[in-house]
């Protein structure tokens, strides 16, 4: 059981903003080495700055973690800086919504390559040094803590392709724990579900790769309705890392923010199990389904959810 940080290493994908370096502060407060990982670097530069300001010993690398050698370099340079870590959060994700039949295969290549390939890519490159390591030191211990989203275990129209990355992340990390199971009880692995939280991740654009596609209606629509709902939102991404290291402590895989979503959940399983078709997500919010499908239904040149 992982109780206490002081002296260990955290890494963290996403960390020059949001979730990320809420994470990163609250690792570097409770004693940490941070390693902080982004592909954008002002924010990258300025939450390491902001890191070694409070005394922290931190490293910063520049990852596109879409990119298999990006993730690959990260995790050698960690290991020839701080050496294997314990902690491995990732957390770089990116957001973009629409109708599915509008999404453009550049959007799907971008979300899945970030939200999905990049916590695949993390396993792949981390997990083997800190199996090995658990097996030469007595008392090693690690924990990779993957960034689904509640989106990962709901289906809300005009999301399918954040959703699907998001599922595939649950999908992937629950698969993970059962692995690490067959070989170790020294490894281990939790899933963080954050709902709606007061973060950037609505402005994703601003680092997307390649040509920048004119966004479509329905797109448009979505940008304005999750930026209205993270506007919106009472929790904090601080909140949000302190409950995942509240789930590290007690060996907790799900991690929530908002653990009153997970009625809606309850009602799609029930779906799933009885055979029923699937519910309206907003069944119990009709204002909110009610201004989603005016506005999609709205003049081009509108798009905006008031």
């Amino acid at each position: 059981m992982m109780e206490t940080f002081e002296g260990l290493t955290a890494v963290v994908t996403g960390g020059g903003s949001g979730i990320g370096r809420a994470l990163a502060h609250m690792a570097a407060s409770l004693g940490m080495r941070v390693v902080i990982a982004d592909i954008q670097q002002d924010a990258l530069d300025d939450a390491a700055a902001e890191l070694a300001a409070s005394g922290a010993r931190v490293l910063k690398v520049r990852t596109d973690t879409s990119r298999a050698e990006d993730v690959e370099l990260l995790a050698s340079s960690v290991r020839a800086t701080f050496g294997v870590p314990h902690l491995l959060f990732n957390n770089a994700g990116v957001a973009a919504g629409g109708l599915i039949w509008e999404t453009a295969p550049s959007t799907w290549k971008w979300v899945l390559g970030v939200n999905l390939l990049g916590v695949a890519y993390g396993v792949h490159h981390f997990v083997p040094m800190m199996l090995e390591q658990a097996s030469r030191q007595p008392g090693f211990e690690a924990r990779i803590i993957n960034t689904a989203s509640m989106a990962g275990l709901l289906n809300p129209p005009n999301m399918g392709v954040y959703s699907a990355s998001k599922h595939a992340v649950v999908s992937m990390t629950e698969t993970l724990a059962h692995d690490l199971a067959l070989v170790t009880d020294r490894v281990r692995a939790h899933v963080l579900c954050p709902y709606f939280v007061a973060t950037g991740i609505v402005e994703s654009e601003r680092n997307r790769p390649g040509e920048k596609l004119a966004p479509t209606h329905s797109e448009l629509v979505s940008r304005s309705m999750s930026d209205k709902a993270v506007r919106g939102s009472r929790i904090t991404a601080d909140e949000v890392a302190r409950s995942v290291f509240d789930a590290i402590r007690a060996e907790r895989f799900y991690v929530f923010s908002h653990p009153q979503a997970l009625e809606s959940v309850r009602v799609r399983f029930d779906d799933i199990l009885t055979g029923h078709n699937p519910t309206d997500p907003y069944l119990e919010r009709p204002q909110v389904w009610d201004a989603l499908r005016e506005a999609i239904r709205a003049p081009q040149s509108a798009g905006v959810v008031r």
